[in-house]
């Protein structure tokens, strides 16, 4: 069965640090890009950085440099597993996080979009407080 779980989330202060998990199976998750999304209460789901095959990492356009600088992406091949690593939360970033990947063909200019994606994991809850 094709799957992606999550897991990771919690609650923290503003200032701390979570790493999130994005566990495959199923498929040969090596070879294809995992997205990171998350949506906040009230709003719509949306992009936060992708990791492709080839180990290189792409934000949405126009992220401010101060949100890149905060979110890393990492696989491990060996547990099949991807990580969303985030630094100096703040209380913005509260949302549900998800980690995705499309099976299909992988046409960039789309990667955003979360219609594009064939595998959702079922989200891991992220709660910062100031």
């Amino acid at each position: 069965q094709v799957q992606l779980v999550e897991s990771g989330g919690g609650s923290v202060q503003s200032g701390g640090s979570l790493r999130l998990s994005c566990a495959a199976s199923g498929f040969n998750w090596d070879w294809y890009n995992i997205a990171w999304f998350r949506q906040a209460p009230g709003k719509e789901r949306e992009a936060v950085i992708v990791l492709s095959n080839n180990k290189n990492t792409y934000f949405p356009e126009n992220t401010p440099d101060a949100v890149k600088g905060r979110f890393t992406v990492s696989r491990d091949s060996a547990e099949t597993t991807d990580y969303l690593q985030i630094d100096s939360l703040k209380p913005e970033d509260t949302a549900v996080y998800y980690c995705a990947t499309r099976l299909r063909p992988w046409y960039p200019t789309n990667w955003y979009r979360p219609t594009y994606y064939d595998i959702w994991g079922q989200g891991t809850q992220v709660t910062v407080s100031s």
